[in-house]
């Protein structure tokens, strides 16, 4: 155990000079391994799903979309855009990917990317449920969908290329902790599991979705991780007693969970003949910008953006929410939960260089 933590220490030191190497480098594009990228996951990549279905959990108003082309909100959960655009970008494909259920775009501008994520979702089908938003499962569902759409609109041929050879870019999981299992008002998990156990719970959850995908033909998978959960403003604005600092429970957690994740890309990868499953684990990229603000350009991360930045986000970070600060680009989050299109470049140029060059 003493081993596994000091090789992590020094993973932890190589991805600081990494990091900062990263922000001078230009974002990398290229047009011919990779001909689309498709997205399933939460609020961290969903660039308006959300906006179609009956929830709270939405983000389609000002000031959220501010710093994009026109300032038009999307539903994205930032000020503008979500790392897996910029992941897109890198790949030499579309700068926004629009979302499955938008109604303004067809099956000719999902043919080279899409996203079928839904914000406050996770791979539990319990957290979907706390705010009524589309089940992991639901996603899929809607790529099997997408699949025949594309194979009518392309051919079988091309499609089937496409399909093989897309990026699949996955992030979710955040959800199942902090609006499921911690939650005073979602107690049946916690009445169910021990943390660790819900851990590998969830991990059978993120096996299964895998082999799914590798079952519908993806083969070039990365595989999103967990943040420092305990680092989000809004859980340090609740660590009164720890001077608001991180809480270092949540980034255990996230953490342990990541190292489960890493194990199960290990084993898929063995297990699935020709399976590219990337683990891309953005914890000690954004424990690092936290920690080191000045080096990423940034002075502010105990709080969002929107509003006073302790709490806000959706509804509540709007256009009559007062103290919202007039230059996103010196806080790493937007609002007290999610990051500043800033900080998603930072994370996707990182996630690309690091994760998926391979693909490039």
């Amino acid at each position: 155990m003493q081993v596994q933590f000091t090789v992590i220490a020094l993973i932890m030191e190589t991805f600081s000079e990494l990091l900062i190497l990263s922000l001078v480098m230009p974002i990398i594009t290229c047009s011919a391994k990779v001909p689309a990228v498709i997205v399933f996951g939460d609020s961290s990549v969903d660039p308006g799903n959300n906006n179609q279905i009956a929830t709270i959990a939405k983000s389609d108003f000002p000031p959220y979309g501010r710093d994009l082309p026109g300032g038009r909100p999307t539903g994205r959960f930032c000020n503008g855009r979500l790392a897996s655009d910029f992941i897109s970008e890198a790949f030499g494909l579309k700068k926004l990917i629009p979302a499955y259920l938008d109604p303004s775009f067809n099956i000719g501008d999902f043919a080279t990317g899409v996203s079928f994520a839904s914000a406050a979702t996770g791979y539990d089908n319990a957290t979907s449920e706390i705010l009524s938003v589309i089940p992991l499962w639901k996603e899929v569902n809607y790529y099997k969908e997408y699949q025949k759409r594309l194979r009518d609109y392309l051919g079988n041929e091309k499609a089937t290329e496409i399909i093989s050879e897309a990026l699949y870019v996955t992030s979710v999981g955040t959800n199942d902790f902090l609006e499921n299992y911690y939650s005073d008002t979602q107690p049946l998990r916690r009445s169910q599991f021990t943390i660790d156990g819900y851990q590998d719970f969830l991990i059978k959850i993120v096996a299964d979705f895998m082999r799914q995908l590798y079952s519908l033909g993806a083969r070039k998978i990365s595989l999103g991780g967990l943040p420092p959960m305990g680092c989000l403003p809004l859980e340090r604005t609740v660590n009164v007693l720890y001077g608001h600092d991180c809480k270092e429970e949540y980034n255990n957690v996230s953490r342990n969970f990541n190292a489960k994740l890493h194990d199960l890309v290990l084993k898929l990868n063995q297990d699935l003949p020709g399976l590219k499953l990337m683990p891309s684990n953005p914890y000690y990229t954004l424990q690092d910008i936290v920690k080191n603000l000045s080096s990423y350009g940034f002075e502010v991360a105990d709080r969002g953006c929107c509003g006073t930045g302790e709490f806000e986000m959706g509804y509540v970070c709007n256009l009559n929410t007062p103290f919202t600060c007039p230059d996103a680009n010196k806080f790493v989050f937007w609002d007290s939960f999610h990051p500043t299109q800033k900080t998603n470049h930072i994370l996707a140029d990182y996630i690309v260089h690091k994760y998926l060059a391979e693909f490039l």
